[in-house]
């Protein structure tokens, strides 16, 4: 199931999706309103069973798209997690993942505008799969890790590159506003028995930048459950962001970053597509 948060006419609210339109769950299964409820209340397998008995009521094009959770409680981002970003970056792979956050305004959902700065013109793409969490929970063991997915979805972890090296820490340069994007929808965990079967491709403006199988992440998503969960707990609706490939925009040569009129692509198969167009920020 395929499941996407959305506002219409002013109202937020969130659906399974499908090719004909939304079926609208805001509300219907338990009174959960949004699809971070839904997910804490343990009630996916619900909202399976009443979309498969009701027929899509609102079309794609009446919505606009929100982040896949809107307001998670933790956006948890892993750094230099395949060897070729690695290696492009002139950096080494450590004993343990590179973790660092973001926060929920940094983000955007699909065909909503990432905005490059006022403050910069060094607006990197990269492009990533995030996990979203389902069950919670400290102390998890790698082997237990993956039942505690809710689902998948695209994350373009927008980057202004010259903030992110004003210090050794990565977070000034990954949380300007709306800079990233996480969407179209969140593809279910029930889907996607093997992650490691998934390919990523980052594309701008058509051209292919990025690609990559998910079997090649440096730390794979159980270990990276279980080290985030030795510090806090995971709580439902809370995401994790795994890596990106190499081919990122400022270790080309020349450097390519992102600018108004682009539209940047995530895809993952099994997932879809994540397409975002950029745009300046307004000055006021």
């Amino acid at each position: 199931m395929k499941i996407v948060s959305f506002e219409k006419n002013g109202i937020k609210g969130f659906g399974a999706i499908n090719d004909e339109g939304i079926i609208d769950l805001t509300n219907q299964i338990d009174e959960a309103k949004t699809l971070k409820e839904l997910i804490e209340r343990n009630l996916l397998k619900d909202a399976g069973e009443f979309s498969g008995c009701h027929p899509p009521g609102i079309k794609s094009e009446e919505i606009s798209f929100l982040p896949v959770i809107p307001n998670p409680g933790k956006i948890i981002c892993v750094g230099l997690n395949y060897f070729d970003h690695v290696n492009e970056t002139g950096r080494t792979v450590g004993e343990y993942p590179c973790i660092f956050h973001r926060y929920q305004a940094s983000q955007v959902g699909h065909r909503q505008p990432m905005i490059r700065p006022i403050v910069s013109e060094h607006f990197d793409f990269e492009a990533e799969m995030a996990v979203i969490l389902g069950g919670g929970g400290r102390h998890i063991d790698p082997e237990n890790a993956l039942s505690h997915i809710a689902g998948y979805a695209c994350y373009n972890e927008g980057t202004i590159r010259d903030w992110q090296g004003h210090t050794s820490q990565f977070a000034m340069g990954k949380n300007f506003l709306h800079t990233g994007a996480f969407g179209p929808w969140m593809v279910t965990a029930d889907e996607i028995p093997d992650y490691k079967k998934m390919n990523i491709v980052m594309r701008l403006n058509g051209k292919e930048m990025q690609r990559a199988s998910l079997k090649q992440l440096i730390f794979d998503i159980p270990t990276l459950i279980s080290y985030v969960s030795r510090a806090l707990p995971w709580e439902a609706g809370d995401v994790l962001v795994t890596g990106t490939p190499g081919g990122v925009g400022f270790k080309r040569n020349p450097p390519v970053f992102l600018k108004p009129g682009d539209v940047a692509e995530v895809e993952i198969s099994m997932i879809g597509t994540l397409i975002n167009p950029v745009a300046d920020e307004e000055k006021k």
